[in-house]
């Protein structure tokens, strides 16, 4: 088994999809359609499931559902090590109870932003991971500077490392050459994939797994596509690459839970309406995700 693969020792590595959480007309959460839709990521191809990130919508979630979509995440995979539920809250203390929550429910590890709406300093980034990495699980860091308004560069992502308190990060600064400023500064830490539509640029670099968001819609190929490039093979990655770009672009766009539940729907997957802030998409928007779910489904992509 080479380090681009999924393991029970190392289960934050492979394809970890942040998954879209299936909702009914009246917006409650449909949890046997989430189940569903974990076993079928797994079956598809994918290495495990990444509840209650954006694309689950964790911010417009009750304390209540929140929980119970880690504990049916956990029950649909089979397996909790699969599971990397997504732990990030306003509050270092609330994200530590999310953390340990995650723990009790027997998951493998667990994604952590930096303190959400605070433009945190080295020292209380530090702290924060430190804090939260009490709860016993492998945290993987998640560095998303044009949301949270907080870097994780290279530099700080290497202390928390050498530090102990995370073991792989999400990148998703868009800068693809981190990935070897981080291979240089902390070679022990895992890059993730972390923005759909730079998956070629940073497998080729290092990557060693990708939390992502279109195979939600098309597993099978995203996983050809993942493969394929993280093993080199350009011949099969790149025309790959270049028809799923069209979609894959979307997942850094504001839109993208509703561009990702649009295209699920299309594609037969239950997506369904998202919570507010978040709107059904209208006009342009609506019709460019259409047509790029129709052609990609047309080019027997699944």
């Amino acid at each position: 088994m080479t380090a681009t693969f999924w393991s029970t020792d190392r289960p934050w590595r492979g394809i970890m999809v942040a998954t879209a959480l299936p909702l009914r007309e009246d917006l409650s959460i449909d949890y046997d359609a989430y189940a569903a839709h974990v076993r079928w990521l797994l079956e598809s191809g994918c290495d495990g499931v990444v509840p209650n990130g954006s694309l689950g919508e964790y911010q417009t979630l009750t304390d209540e559902e929140r929980a119970r979509v880690v504990r049916t995440a956990v029950e649909a995979a089979g397996d909790g090590a699969r599971v990397m539920p997504g732990v990030a809250a306003y509050g270092s203390a609330e994200a530590r109870r999310w953390a340990d929550q995650a723990a009790e429910a027997g998951c493998g590890s667990a994604l952590l932003l930096p303190p959400n709406a605070y433009r945190a300093n080295w020292r209380a980034i530090r702290a924060h991971y430190a804090d939260i990495a009490k709860a016993g699980l492998p945290l993987v860091a998640y560095n998303n500077p044009a949301d949270t308004k907080t870097d994780l560069a290279p530099t700080l992502l290497a202390r928390l490392h050498h530090d102990g308190y995370i073991v792989a990060v999400k990148e998703c600064s868009g800068d693809v050459r981190r990935a070897y400023e981080i291979a240089e500064l902390a070679p022990g830490l895992d890059l993730l994939i972390g923005t759909d539509s730079i998956l070629l640029e940073l497998a080729t670099a290092g990557a060693v797994g990708w939390i992502a968001g279109y195979p939600n819609a098309f597993p099978t190929t995203c996983a050809e596509l993942y493969h394929a490039a993280v093993a080199g093979d350009l011949e099969t990655a790149v025309p790959l690459y270049r028809s799923l770009h069209p979609l894959l672009r979307w997942d850094s766009r504001t839109e993208f839970v509703q561009a990702v539940k649009l295209s699920m729907d299309l594609a037969g997957r239950r997506g369904g309406p998202a919570r507010p802030p978040r709107l059904p998409l209208a006009g342009a928007v609506d019709d460019a995700v259409r047509a790029a779910t129709e052609k990609t489904i047309a080019n027997g992509h699944r």
